[in-house]
């Protein structure tokens, strides 16, 4: 069909005295040649930024750089690419954290790798939604391909499935859905449960007291309350103490209470402490609890060549949160939720006549939005994908053991010093310590670390993270740079101490 010159005009706008199409901005086979060139030059500024970038921040303050944001006026474009880069780098680039810095040692992010980044290129531009196959096609059997290996690497079985998400906070908490309404499923059937608030009052949450926030978190989303999630005591390494599960269990059942879920973490934030799976799991199967186990951090340990036994009995989890963006150092975001027995997914199955008609269920349609609790969802597998393509697993547990291995020599440098106090050995690639020189009281030393970590930020010499242990604050390195040398951390602590003493002798530095 032919459109009048009328609706010609009216298709471009021309005809009501709108603004031409602006220099044909969509993505598509006429303007591919534009594309290139400007995605060219925005790799470039990056390129060119992170080679002459010589510390982790300039330490800009929120205050200072938020004048030149608010003054950018949105309705007023640039119009040339090359005009909103170097507005860009004045906003954003100049005063970015960079991760891939040595001297960056503070949260759980990593530098990423190259063929992470190219995916990155590829996905956006397609822009495929991995929610239905007619949205996404060989995208969606990528990522059940990714699903698989996971879950064989995990030892989760042959009827194991999953999905991926945006982050481990996603993925705890759709793997506390699937065990809520597992739970009301098996005690007043499949029609009898999840409209009835009474079904979830006694419902309980075992985790250990180093669990991530986000298990509080999920209980307050799936109707359970904070007070749904009983804290278990650990063990000196900061490890969920079994013996203390055991009776936390038995006092919950002798309140009348039904323990739906037990979390252990393999690698928690502030410790890298992994709970002791097998001795968790026994406990969790004789309770009739559904067991899932946290590795947003630790799950980079499937690929480690020396310390994948920190996971042994990781295999006997009901479900599995593993961060891709953490410890296989993928770009945010890419997470995965993966489930021992695939069958459980439908507790987060709906069907849409528009999207996924129950209908069609019979045809075998591979449609993700099956098993998400996300409709519209991003290809990140392909990160995960290209950098196994690219790399190899072995290359990715390389960089972890590396990791692992520098974290093991700085604790014997702190070890080693009178100085410094650690509040836990390592176990993964994390260090909990503190500056406490003789002499200095326990409040002291709090306001001095407290400090500590301000000081070296606003400098941007150094980036640190800080937590409180027992009450205590304490600093904290999470190393995920294997680039990252034992004189860069002795650098950093150095910085540390003499930004200590200059504090304790007055001269705040």
């Amino acid at each position: 069909m032919t459109l009048s010159p009328q609706l010609d005009d009216l298709r471009f706008g021309s005809a009501v005295g709108l603004a031409p199409e602006p220099g044909g901005q969509l993505l598509n086979p006429r303007n591919a040649e534009r594309y290139a060139a400007d995605v060219l030059q925005a790799v470039n500024a990056v390129a060119a930024k992170i080679a002459a970038t010589g510390k982790p921040f300039t330490g800009m303050s929120s205050a200072q750089l938020r004048p030149a944001v608010d003054a950018i006026d949105l309705d007023r474009p640039l119009c040339e690419t090359a005009a909103a880069l170097e507005e860009l780098e004045t906003v954003y680039l100049r005063d970015a954290v960079y991760f891939h810095d040595t001297k960056y040692a503070a949260h759980l992010n990593c530098p990423v790798v190259i063929p992470a980044l190219v995916a990155e290129a590829v996905l956006s531009a397609v822009n495929s939604s991995l929610d239905t196959w007619d949205q996404s096609a060989g995208a969606t059997l990528i990522e059940r391909r990714l699903v698989s290996w996971t879950a064989e690497r995990l030892g989760l079985g042959p009827a194991a499935d999953g999905v991926f998400t945006s982050g481990g906070t996603q993925s705890n908490l759709q793997a506390l859905l699937l065990a809520r309404n597992h739970a009301v499923e098996q005690r007043h059937g499949v029609d009898g449960g999840l409209r009835l608030p009474q079904a979830l009052a006694p419902l309980r949450i075992f985790a250990s007291r180093a669990c991530h926030f986000s298990i509080a978190k999920s209980a307050a989303l799936l109707g359970l309350g904070y007070d749904a999630v009983i804290p278990v005591e650990c063990d000196r390494h900061r490890r969920m103490d079994p013996d203390a599960l055991r009776t936390a269990l038995a006092d919950s059942r002798a309140r009348g209470e039904h323990p739906m879920a037990v979390v252990a973490t393999a690698g928690t934030t502030d410790f890298g402490s992994i709970d002791p799976l097998g001795p968790v799991a026994r406990l969790a199967r004789e309770a009739g609890s559904w067991l899932h186990v946290d590795a947003a951090y630790g799950g980079g340990l499937l690929a480690s060549l020396r310390y994948r036994h920190l996971l042994d009995g990781i295999a006997a989890a009901d479900s599995v949160t593993v961060d891709f963006h953490k410890t296989f150092f993928q770009p945010v975001s890419s997470s995965a939720v993966l489930v021992r027995d695939g069958s459980m997914l439908r507790h987060v199955t709906f069907h849409a006549d528009y999207l996924n008609p129950a209908s069609a269920a019979g045809e075998q349609i591979p449609n993700q939005v099956d098993k998400s609790l996300q409709t519209t969802r991003r290809f990140d597998a392909l990160k995960l994908w290209l950098t196994l393509r690219m790399m190899g697993a072995d290359a990715i547990g390389t960089l972890l053991d590396t990791a692992i291995d520098l974290t093991f020599r700085t604790a014997r440098l702190l070890e080693a010093d009178p100085d410094f106090e650690l509040a836990a050995p390592p176990q993964l690639s994390t260090i909990v310590f503190r500056y406490r020189p003789a002499g200095v009281g326990q409040d002291c030393a709090d306001n001095l670390n407290r400090h500590i970590r301000r000081a070296l930020f606003a400098s941007g010499d150094a980036v640190v993270a800080g937590t409180t242990v027992d009450g205590r604050h304490f600093l904290k390195l999470t190393l995920l740079n294997a680039e990252t040398t034992l004189a860069d951390l002795a650098g950093i602590l150095e910085l540390v101490s003499r930004t200590g003493d200059a504090w304790l002798n007055g001269g705040e530095a």
